[in-house]
This record gives C-alpha cells, sequence and structure tokens, in this order.
C-alpha cells in the first residue's frame, strides 16, 4: 500500500508562508526554508513593535507638549507639575493635539497654570 503524505494540507502550508513573505528581497520570498525563518522573525518584531509604539507616540507627545510650552518661557516639566496642582486633567495626547493645532486654546491652558 502507497504511503500517504497529504500534499493538499503541506502545499497550503507552505503557500500561507509564502503569500505572507511576499515582498522580500530574493530568497527570502521564494524558498520555503528561508521565508519560514523571514516570517517567524518578522512576526516577532512585529509583536514587539506593537507595544513599542505607544511608549513612542508617548515620547512624540511630550516633545510636542514642550515645543509648545518654551513659547511661554516654562519647561515641560514645570508645565506638568503645575497642571497636576491645579488638577487640570488632560492628557498628553489631547495636550500635544492642542499645542499644535489651537495654539489660542493651548495659550489659555498655560495661563491658566502659570
Amino acid at each position: 500500500m502507497p504511503r500517504s503524505v497529504n500534499a493538499v494540507a503541506s502545499r497550503a502550508r507552505r503557500k500561507k508562508v509564502l503569500s505572507q513573505t511576499r515582498g522580500n528581497f530574493g530568497s527570502r520570498k521564494n524558498v520555503i526554508t528561508v521565508a519560514k525563518n523571514t516570517l517567524d522573525k518578522g512576526l516577532g518584531y512585529a509583536y514587539r513593535d506593537r507595544k513599542k509604539k505607544k511608549g513612542q507616540f508617548r515620547s512624540l507627545w511630550i516633545q510636542r507638549i514642550n515645543a509648545g510650552v518654551r513659547q511661554f518661557d516654562m519647561s515641560y516639566s514645570e508645565f506638568i507639575g503645575k497642571l497636576d496642582k491645579k488638577g487640570i486633567t488632560l492628557n498628553r495626547k489631547t495636550l500635544a493635539d492642542l499645542a499644535m493645532n489651537h495654539p489660542d486654546a493651548f495659550k489659555a491652558i498655560v495661563e491658566k497654570v502659570k
């Protein structure tokens, strides 16, 4: 009796890997053993960087708030400290948006904090 190897499932598994590595350079996209390693590494980076993205955005917001506050002769840390003492509970994302897109509203908040 001939050996059964289920070629349909094997081919489907390989096609799935190769379709996920589409766009890679050279043998990374069409040699199954290389593509598998590339895919594993790429998925690992994707998982790690989904976590990192949150910190990177927070860092960007802080830079924008700092740039906005410097116009009023304050530092970022001084501004956040005074904001906390006054009991104003705006998050950094909102403050950064105000500093960038609504300078008048941001100026009002800074004046209130001073």
